[in-house]
């Protein structure tokens, strides 16, 4: 009865797999560090991976809306069937047509499934992604003025945890948000109310973007991708609030103000 958490060591993975543990459960970590190793440009680490699971967690890195993701979820989720694999929960994201098509092979693939269809983390101002700009104090991005409903992880590994141990969210989408919109200029003031600190938002161009993430190590391609997401995904097709979090948990999403206040020792460093 083995649970696969693809993205282990991730922002949703690793709280999904402690989770999944302290409730006493057996846990595979899917990454390359697991036991065994996965990686998902090796298809050759895939079959270890999946031996004697029952359900996987299924988070593509670094994103489903990159060049290659949907071959990667389509090979991946026939080889889970066919080993004995029964659920499925699939990570994906807002407003993004790619991920949509490798929702519809999740969604047809026989196993029972859920998708959570997620907008931006709140947790990439405080892990890795953002937290660098954040703690600098600037916030630069080629991004607008335009608003994004951003959602807590913690919220997203409610769910998964619920889908992958409970009945009742087998072929449900939940289009999943926090309950404000905000804007990446409100986002810094949030964040600048919770630490005491000035924290602005710059928006710079996408060459500028890139330059300055490849110069901080991060790929050219990688770095085109995600200034993809920003030009293209907040265009304003995801300022909008839906009710996903309560439809699943009975609750309301949390807010980013109280994230902020929780994290705000993480930025006073």
């Amino acid at each position: 009865m083995t649970i696969l958490v693809l993205g282990g060591t991730g922002k949703t993975g690793r709280r999904i797999a402690d989770r999944l543990t302290a409730l006493d459960l057996p846990v595979r970590i899917g990454s390359r560090s697991g036991t065994p190793a996965f990686e998902w440009q090796d298809r050759s680490t895939w079959p270890a991976a999946l031996d004697g699971v029952t359900s996987v967690y299924l988070s593509y890195y670094p994103d489903l809306a990159f060049p290659g993701a949907y071959d990667d979820i389509k090979a991946f989720t026939e080889l889970a069937v066919r080993t004995g694999t029964r659920r499925l929960v699939l990570l994906s994201g807002r407003g993004e047509p790619e991920a949509q098509a490798s929702e519809r092979t999740v969604q047809e693939s026989g196993a029972e499934w859920t998708v959570l269809r997620c907008s931006w983390f709140m947790q990439n101002f405080s892990e890795d992604f953002l937290l660098g700009a954040v703690l600098d104090g600037v916030i630069a991005l080629p991004a607008t003025d335009v608003p994004e409903p951003f959602l807590d992880v913690e919220d997203i590994v409610d769910i998964a945890v619920a889908a992958l141990t409970q009945e009742g969210h087998a072929g449900r989408l939940y289009e999943l948000t926090g309950p404000r919109l905000l804007t990446f200029a409100q986002v810094a003031a949030e964040l600048s109310a919770a630490t005491g600190r000035e924290i602005t938002f710059v928006p710079v161009t996408t060459d500028e973007y890139i330059a300055s993430a490849v110069s901080h190590g991060v790929t050219p391609e990688e770095a085109a991708g995600l200034s993809h997401l920003f030009t293209e995904i907040l265009d304003g097709r995801n300022a909008s609030i839906t009710d996903g979090v309560h439809q699943a948990l009975g609750r309301p999403a949390r807010d980013f103000a109280d994230f902020a206040r929780a994290n705000a020792q993480v930025w006073k460093r």
